[in-house]
């Protein structure tokens, strides 16, 4: 199926989000449409999919104008949408979960999920899927869920698939097999809409790409051009796709963490005696394959883990077994690797999710009352510094891009006095416009003397940005090693060998 969007223009009050915007995809084409966050991509999409109502323009499927009053209406016409956070029903079935809104009944009045599970199944076989149809889908992983969406999409004759930054949530190999996915999809004559802003995937998959900024069309490229040519276009200036850094000055040691175990919930070792110090004045890097235990460490380092043993020190204060709130008052600063679940209250302001770690104290509180002058004060030249681009300082954070999202925990985190700053997964999710703010200021914090903690799944991140790194496999940390360590030798590690195994040399350094 051809879709055509001609002059697609979308506004919200006086803010323009998509300016006369127009693009063809082609029948069984990979088109890729590329931009910064809240460049109106993902806005475009929901008025092709009937989310919102453009005020000009024209949707056109092989030919003829089309005119939706909702996602029902384009659902009907073949348009298929798969979200970044999926439209799915955590304790419902796979089955349940694709029929819902398309229910099949039986004579007797009864759902047809026999008829659900043999669609699930047939799609399932006909990609490779491999997706049980009696699955709950709030015990599948995140991979495979993201299946799920494209099997509903599938199962109701989607001739036009729209993929809203579908690796945002991905680990590595789980990109890698969606990849594999969209091509299969091509094949089969399915046109794809892929929103992105990562540059390695566009590259890969895509057949043509349309670059976005500032809600209006501003080039089309093939896959053969540079990262740099797709770069400069999105941001509209020459963009450092490398990290820039000066050797690290490294101090002492200021946080030490000895013989360190988390049990979840279930009674499992998800961390496993981890040692490691991190030195005033470095970045160091946990890196590993999403699930070996990460996440759980930096929770452990926060106090957000309850069945800990072992020792937590920060320039000699004990943190073992102190609350959240005693933990950031000690001087850890904390990006969590989910800023919507974690960092940020959707439904607030961004002067107020700026005073979230100092809301009971001056100069936004004095005597009980919340001083307004002072909190707009901040939140103004805090908007300014960190380049966080809202309407102004009274927006909903919800309503902004991811990347300007991250920049508010930023902003927060980094405007505290730090001992400690731990960043997880600082940069999921963002454009390359957004992922060079973040590591500059990461490295400016470093070499203001504070100890830096990255926790990243991004190979290329952990690489660039650390002076030494740890590797993380099944709980453990199988070895710390200096950051300029090949990228082979890092990916065996992170597989599970051993650093003596992984160089083929039992007398390499370590750091």
């Amino acid at each position: 199926m051809k879709l055509e969007l001609r002059g697609i223009t979308k506004r919200f009050g006086s803010f323009v989000a998509n300016d006369h915007i127009s693009l063809t995809v082609e029948p069984g084409e990979i088109h890729a449409l590329l931009g910064e966050n809240g460049a109106g991509k993902s806005t475009l999409m929901n008025v092709l999919y009937g989310l919102y109502r453009a005020e000009e323009g024209d949707i056109l499927l092989d030919g003829k104008e089309q005119r939706f009053a909702g996602p029902g209406d384009a659902m009907n016409a073949g348009i298929g949408m798969v979200h970044q956070h999926f439209m799915l029903i955590p304790v419902f079935t796979v089955a349940e979960n694709v029929m819902l809104g398309h229910e099949k009944t039986t004579f007797g009045g009864r759902l047809d999920l026999a008829s659900a599970r043999k669609t699930v199944l047939d799609i399932s076989s006909r990609f490779g899927f491999h997706v049980d149809p009696d699955a709950l889908v709030e015990d599948l992983p995140v991979g495979v869920q993201q299946r799920v969406e494209i099997i509903k999409a599938l199962s109701r004759d989607a001739k036009v698939l729209v993929f809203d930054e579908p690796t945002a949530v991905l680990t590595p190999q789980e990109t890698d097999e969606l990849i594999v996915i969209m091509k299969q999809l091509r094949e089969a004559g399915t046109s794809i809409v892929f929103i992105t802003h990562k540059l390695r995937e566009v590259r890969e998959v895509a057949d043509r790409i349309t670059i976005i900024r500032l809600g209006k069309v501003v080039g089309e490229a093939l896959p053969t051009a540079s990262n740099k040519e797709l770069a400069s276009l999105m941001v509209g200036r020459a963009v450092e796709l490398t990290v820039e850094k000066d050797p690290a000055r490294v101090g002492e040691a200021a946080l030490i963490v000895d013989n360190l175990s988390v049990v979840d919930i279930h009674g499992q070792i998800v961390v496993n005696k981890v040692s490691f110090e991190v030195h005033s004045g470095e970045i160091l890097a946990i890196a590993g394959v999403q699930g070996n235990g990460q996440t759980e460490l930096t929770e452990a380092l926060l106090g957000l883990q309850e069945r800990v043993t072992g020792t937590i020190t920060l320039d000699g204060t004990p943190l073992t077994g102190l609350s959240v709130r005693k933990v950031l008052d000690a001087g850890v600063g904390f990006v969590p690797e989910d800023r919507q679940e974690d960092g940020l209250v959707a439904e607030f302001t961004i002067a107020e999710n700026l005073m979230l770690d100092r809301s009971t104290r001056a100069p936004f509180v004095r005597a009980g009352s919340l001083q307004l002058a002072s909190l707009a004060e901040f939140a103004e030249k805090k908007i300014v510094e960190f380049d966080i681009r809202a309407q102004g300082i009274t927006t909903n954070v919800g309503r902004l891009s991811g990347g300007n999202q991250q920049k508010v925990v930023l902003a927060r985190e980094l405007s505290r006095d730090l001992r400690l700053f731990v960043a997880a997964q600082p940069t999921r999710g963002l454009d390359v416009g957004s992922i060079e703010f973040v590591h500059t200021r990461i490295v400016a914090t470093r070499d203001a003397g504070t100890p830096v903690i990255v926790v990243s799944t991004e190979l290329d991140e952990v690489v660039a940005l650390a002076d030494r790194i740890a590797v993380m496999y099944r709980g453990g940390i199988v070895g710390i090693v200096p950051g300029d360590t090949p990228r082979e030798v890092l990916g065996l590690m992170m597989a599970g060998a051993s650093l003596a195994e992984a160089t083929g040399d039992a007398a390499v350094r370590t750091a």
